[in-house]
Protein backbone atom coordinates (compact mmCIF):
# COMPACT_ATOMS: atom_id res chain seq x y z
CA UNK A 1 0.00 0.00 0.00
CA UNK A 2 2.74 2.46 -0.89
CA UNK A 3 1.84 6.08 -1.01
CA UNK A 4 -1.13 5.72 1.33
CA UNK A 5 -1.24 8.57 3.82
CA UNK A 6 -4.26 8.97 6.06
CA UNK A 7 -2.56 11.32 8.52
CA UNK A 8 -4.74 14.24 7.39
CA UNK A 9 -7.82 12.34 8.51
CA UNK A 10 -6.91 11.44 12.09
CA UNK A 11 -10.20 11.05 13.96
CA UNK A 12 -11.49 13.58 16.42
CA UNK A 13 -11.54 12.82 20.11
CA UNK A 14 -15.25 11.98 19.87
CA UNK A 15 -14.56 9.09 17.50
CA UNK A 16 -13.07 5.82 18.64
CA UNK A 17 -9.71 5.52 16.98
CA UNK A 18 -10.01 1.78 16.47
CA UNK A 19 -13.26 2.27 14.54
CA UNK A 20 -11.55 4.87 12.36
CA UNK A 21 -8.68 2.46 11.68
CA UNK A 22 -11.14 -0.29 10.75
CA UNK A 23 -12.84 2.08 8.30
CA UNK A 24 -9.49 3.00 6.70
CA UNK A 25 -8.77 -0.68 6.09
CA UNK A 26 -12.26 -1.29 4.70
CA UNK A 27 -11.76 1.66 2.34
CA UNK A 28 -8.52 0.12 1.09
CA UNK A 29 -10.30 -3.16 0.43
CA UNK A 30 -13.08 -1.32 -1.42
CA UNK A 31 -10.55 0.55 -3.58
CA UNK A 32 -8.75 -2.67 -4.46
CA UNK A 33 -5.56 -1.70 -2.63
CA UNK A 34 -6.05 -4.82 -0.52
CA UNK A 35 -7.29 -7.79 -2.55
CA UNK A 36 -8.73 -11.14 -1.45
CA UNK A 37 -6.01 -13.38 -0.08
CA UNK A 38 -3.51 -10.54 0.43
CA UNK A 39 -1.59 -10.43 3.68
CA UNK A 40 -1.76 -7.15 5.58
CA UNK A 41 1.31 -5.36 6.91
CA UNK A 42 2.12 -6.02 10.54
CA UNK A 43 0.54 -4.12 13.39
CA UNK A 44 3.59 -1.90 13.86
CA UNK A 45 3.70 -0.96 10.16
CA UNK A 46 -0.02 -0.20 10.07
CA UNK A 47 0.28 1.90 13.20
CA UNK A 48 3.07 3.91 11.60
CA UNK A 49 1.14 4.35 8.36
CA UNK A 50 -1.99 5.55 10.13
CA UNK A 51 -0.24 7.46 12.93
CA UNK A 52 -2.09 5.61 15.67
CA UNK A 53 -1.13 3.21 18.44
CA UNK A 54 -0.68 -0.53 17.95
CA UNK A 55 -3.46 -1.04 20.51
CA UNK A 56 -5.89 0.78 18.20
CA UNK A 57 -4.70 -1.24 15.20
CA UNK A 58 -5.07 -4.49 17.10
CA UNK A 59 -8.64 -3.61 18.12
CA UNK A 60 -9.51 -2.64 14.53
CA UNK A 61 -8.14 -5.89 13.15
CA UNK A 62 -10.11 -7.90 15.69
CA UNK A 63 -13.30 -6.08 14.73
CA UNK A 64 -12.78 -6.80 11.03
CA UNK A 65 -12.03 -10.46 11.78
CA UNK A 66 -15.28 -10.70 13.72
CA UNK A 67 -17.15 -9.15 10.79
CA UNK A 68 -15.57 -11.64 8.39
CA UNK A 69 -13.41 -9.24 6.35
CA UNK A 70 -10.08 -10.50 7.70
CA UNK A 71 -8.73 -13.78 9.00
CA UNK A 72 -5.69 -14.77 11.03
CA UNK A 73 -2.80 -16.41 9.16
CA UNK A 74 -1.13 -19.47 10.62
CA UNK A 75 2.21 -18.40 11.99
CA UNK A 76 1.12 -14.81 12.53
CA UNK A 77 -0.39 -11.97 10.55
CA UNK A 78 -3.73 -11.19 8.97
CA UNK A 79 -5.14 -11.78 5.51
CA UNK A 80 -8.07 -10.32 3.55
CA UNK A 81 -10.80 -12.95 3.39
CA UNK A 82 -11.75 -14.24 -0.02
CA UNK A 83 -15.46 -13.84 -0.58
CA UNK A 84 -15.52 -17.59 -1.26
CA UNK A 85 -14.86 -18.18 2.40
CA UNK A 86 -18.42 -17.18 3.24
CA UNK A 87 -20.05 -19.75 0.95
CA UNK A 88 -17.30 -22.20 0.04
CA UNK A 89 -18.88 -25.38 1.40
CA UNK A 90 -22.38 -25.17 -0.05
CA UNK A 91 -21.44 -23.59 -3.37
CA UNK A 92 -18.52 -25.93 -4.00
CA UNK A 93 -20.70 -28.96 -3.26
CA UNK A 94 -23.32 -27.61 -5.65
CA UNK A 95 -20.80 -27.17 -8.47
CA UNK A 96 -19.31 -30.60 -7.82
CA UNK A 97 -22.66 -32.34 -7.85
CA UNK A 98 -23.51 -32.22 -11.57
CA UNK A 99 -22.04 -31.27 -14.93
CA UNK A 100 -25.02 -28.97 -15.41
CA UNK A 101 -23.93 -26.84 -12.47
CA UNK A 102 -20.37 -26.84 -13.75
CA UNK A 103 -21.62 -25.54 -17.10
CA UNK A 104 -23.57 -22.83 -15.30
CA UNK A 105 -20.36 -21.74 -13.61
CA UNK A 106 -18.57 -21.43 -16.96
CA UNK A 107 -21.46 -19.41 -18.42
CA UNK A 108 -21.32 -17.04 -15.46
CA UNK A 109 -17.57 -16.69 -15.91
CA UNK A 110 -18.10 -15.94 -19.60
CA UNK A 111 -20.38 -13.02 -18.78
CA UNK A 112 -18.16 -11.65 -16.02
CA UNK A 113 -14.77 -12.15 -17.62
CA UNK A 114 -15.75 -10.75 -21.01
CA UNK A 115 -16.84 -7.60 -19.16
CA UNK A 116 -13.55 -7.54 -17.25
CA UNK A 117 -11.48 -8.00 -20.42
CA UNK A 118 -13.36 -5.14 -22.07
CA UNK A 119 -12.62 -2.93 -19.07
CA UNK A 120 -8.97 -4.04 -19.02
CA UNK A 121 -8.56 -3.00 -22.66
CA UNK A 122 -9.84 0.44 -21.69
CA UNK A 123 -8.07 0.95 -18.37
CA UNK A 124 -5.03 -1.32 -18.01
CA UNK A 125 -1.74 0.40 -17.27
CA UNK A 126 1.33 -0.49 -19.37
CA UNK A 127 2.70 -2.33 -16.34
CA UNK A 128 -0.46 -4.44 -16.02
CA UNK A 129 -0.37 -5.33 -19.72
CA UNK A 130 3.26 -6.33 -19.31
CA UNK A 131 2.33 -8.55 -16.34
CA UNK A 132 -0.35 -10.33 -18.40
CA UNK A 133 2.21 -10.88 -21.17
CA UNK A 134 4.78 -12.23 -18.72
CA UNK A 135 2.30 -14.78 -17.37
CA UNK A 136 1.39 -15.77 -20.93
CA UNK A 137 5.07 -16.36 -21.67
CA UNK A 138 5.32 -18.62 -18.62
CA UNK A 139 2.28 -20.57 -19.80
CA UNK A 140 3.97 -21.12 -23.16
CA UNK A 141 7.03 -22.78 -21.67
CA UNK A 142 7.38 -26.52 -22.08
CA UNK A 143 7.89 -28.96 -19.21
CA UNK A 144 5.68 -26.92 -16.88
CA UNK A 145 2.99 -29.53 -16.23
CA UNK A 146 2.95 -28.76 -12.53
CA UNK A 147 2.63 -25.00 -13.03
CA UNK A 148 0.30 -24.53 -15.96
CA UNK A 149 -2.90 -24.51 -13.90
CA UNK A 150 -1.43 -21.87 -11.59
CA UNK A 151 -0.27 -19.79 -14.56
CA UNK A 152 -3.72 -20.08 -16.11
CA UNK A 153 -5.44 -18.71 -13.02
CA UNK A 154 -2.75 -16.03 -12.58
CA UNK A 155 -3.51 -14.89 -16.13
CA UNK A 156 -7.21 -14.40 -15.40
CA UNK A 157 -6.47 -12.70 -12.07
CA UNK A 158 -4.07 -10.31 -13.85
CA UNK A 159 -6.82 -9.42 -16.32
CA UNK A 160 -9.14 -8.85 -13.37
CA UNK A 161 -6.63 -6.53 -11.73
CA UNK A 162 -6.21 -4.67 -15.02
CA UNK A 163 -9.97 -4.08 -15.12
CA UNK A 164 -9.62 -1.81 -12.10
CA UNK A 165 -12.70 -3.18 -10.33
CA UNK A 166 -12.33 -4.30 -6.69
CA UNK A 167 -15.88 -5.70 -6.84
CA UNK A 168 -14.97 -7.95 -9.75
CA UNK A 169 -11.78 -9.08 -8.00
CA UNK A 170 -13.86 -10.34 -5.07
CA UNK A 171 -16.35 -12.05 -7.38
CA UNK A 172 -13.54 -13.76 -9.26
CA UNK A 173 -11.96 -14.92 -6.03
CA UNK A 174 -15.13 -16.89 -5.29
CA UNK A 175 -15.08 -18.63 -8.65
CA UNK A 176 -11.33 -19.09 -8.55
CA UNK A 177 -11.40 -20.90 -5.22
CA UNK A 178 -14.14 -23.24 -6.40
CA UNK A 179 -12.26 -23.99 -9.63
CA UNK A 180 -9.17 -24.73 -7.57
CA UNK A 181 -11.17 -27.27 -5.60
CA UNK A 182 -12.46 -28.80 -8.82
CA UNK A 183 -8.94 -29.22 -10.23
CA UNK A 184 -7.84 -30.89 -7.01
CA UNK A 185 -10.86 -33.19 -7.05
CA UNK A 186 -10.33 -34.29 -10.64
CA UNK A 187 -6.67 -35.23 -10.17
CA UNK A 188 -5.98 -34.55 -13.80
CA UNK A 189 -3.81 -32.10 -15.71
CA UNK A 190 -5.67 -29.08 -17.08
CA UNK A 191 -4.03 -29.32 -20.51
CA UNK A 192 -4.82 -32.91 -21.44
CA UNK A 193 -5.50 -34.37 -24.87
CA UNK A 194 -2.93 -32.27 -26.73
CA UNK A 195 -4.83 -29.00 -26.47
CA UNK A 196 -1.92 -27.03 -24.98
CA UNK A 197 -1.26 -24.94 -28.12
CA UNK A 198 -4.93 -24.10 -28.64
CA UNK A 199 -5.39 -23.02 -25.03
CA UNK A 200 -2.31 -20.80 -25.17
CA UNK A 201 -3.57 -19.27 -28.43
CA UNK A 202 -6.84 -18.43 -26.66
CA UNK A 203 -4.98 -16.58 -23.91
CA UNK A 204 -2.67 -14.89 -26.42
CA UNK A 205 -5.70 -13.49 -28.27
CA UNK A 206 -7.02 -12.01 -25.01
CA UNK A 207 -3.66 -10.42 -24.21
CA UNK A 208 -3.16 -9.01 -27.69
CA UNK A 209 -6.63 -7.42 -27.73
CA UNK A 210 -6.02 -5.79 -24.35
CA UNK A 211 -2.57 -4.59 -25.47
CA UNK A 212 -3.97 -2.93 -28.61
CA UNK A 213 -6.77 -1.30 -26.57
CA UNK A 214 -9.53 -3.19 -28.35
CA UNK A 215 -12.38 -3.65 -25.82
CA UNK A 216 -14.71 -5.62 -28.09
CA UNK A 217 -11.84 -7.76 -29.36
CA UNK A 218 -10.83 -8.60 -25.79
CA UNK A 219 -14.41 -9.47 -24.80
CA UNK A 220 -14.83 -11.62 -27.91
CA UNK A 221 -11.55 -13.43 -27.22
CA UNK A 222 -12.71 -14.33 -23.70
CA UNK A 223 -16.09 -15.47 -25.03
CA UNK A 224 -14.39 -17.67 -27.62
CA UNK A 225 -12.05 -19.17 -25.02
CA UNK A 226 -14.67 -19.93 -22.39
CA UNK A 227 -17.14 -20.96 -25.07
CA UNK A 228 -14.71 -23.68 -26.11
CA UNK A 229 -14.36 -24.75 -22.48
CA UNK A 230 -18.15 -24.84 -22.12
CA UNK A 231 -18.53 -26.97 -25.24
CA UNK A 232 -15.98 -29.42 -23.83
CA UNK A 233 -17.86 -29.70 -20.55
CA UNK A 234 -21.16 -30.26 -22.34
CA UNK A 235 -19.77 -33.18 -24.32
CA UNK A 236 -18.45 -35.03 -21.27
CA UNK A 237 -19.84 -38.42 -20.35
CA UNK A 238 -22.81 -38.01 -18.03
CA UNK A 239 -22.50 -39.26 -14.47
CA UNK A 240 -23.95 -42.81 -14.32
CA UNK A 241 -27.51 -42.99 -13.09
CA UNK A 242 -26.39 -45.36 -10.36
CA UNK A 243 -24.53 -42.47 -8.77
CA UNK A 244 -27.69 -40.42 -8.43
CA UNK A 245 -28.12 -41.45 -4.81
CA UNK A 246 -24.53 -40.64 -3.92
CA UNK A 247 -23.91 -37.68 -1.65
CA UNK A 248 -22.66 -34.61 -3.59
CA UNK A 249 -19.24 -34.71 -1.94
CA UNK A 250 -18.83 -38.33 -3.05
CA UNK A 251 -19.76 -37.86 -6.69
CA UNK A 252 -17.18 -39.26 -9.10
CA UNK A 253 -15.05 -36.63 -10.82
CA UNK A 254 -15.62 -35.54 -14.43
CA UNK A 255 -14.01 -37.52 -17.21
CA UNK A 256 -10.22 -37.28 -17.59
CA UNK A 257 -9.17 -34.47 -19.85
CA UNK A 258 -11.42 -31.88 -18.27
CA UNK A 259 -9.89 -28.48 -19.10
CA UNK A 260 -9.59 -25.55 -16.80
CA UNK A 261 -9.70 -21.96 -17.94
Amino acid sequence: MPGTDDSAHVPSSSQRISEWVAQQLLDRIARGELVPGERLPGERQLAEQLHVSRVSVRAALQKLKTQGFLTAVQGGGTRVVSSAGMMDGALTAMVRSTHHNLCDLVEIRMALESWAARRAAERATPEQIETIGRILAAMSQTNRDGGRAADDMDFHVAVAQASGSPVYLHLLSTIRDILGNMVEMKHTEPYMENHEALMIDHHRAIHEAIARRDPEGAANAVTAHLGWILARYRTMTAVPAAAADTAPGDMPPPSPGTPTA
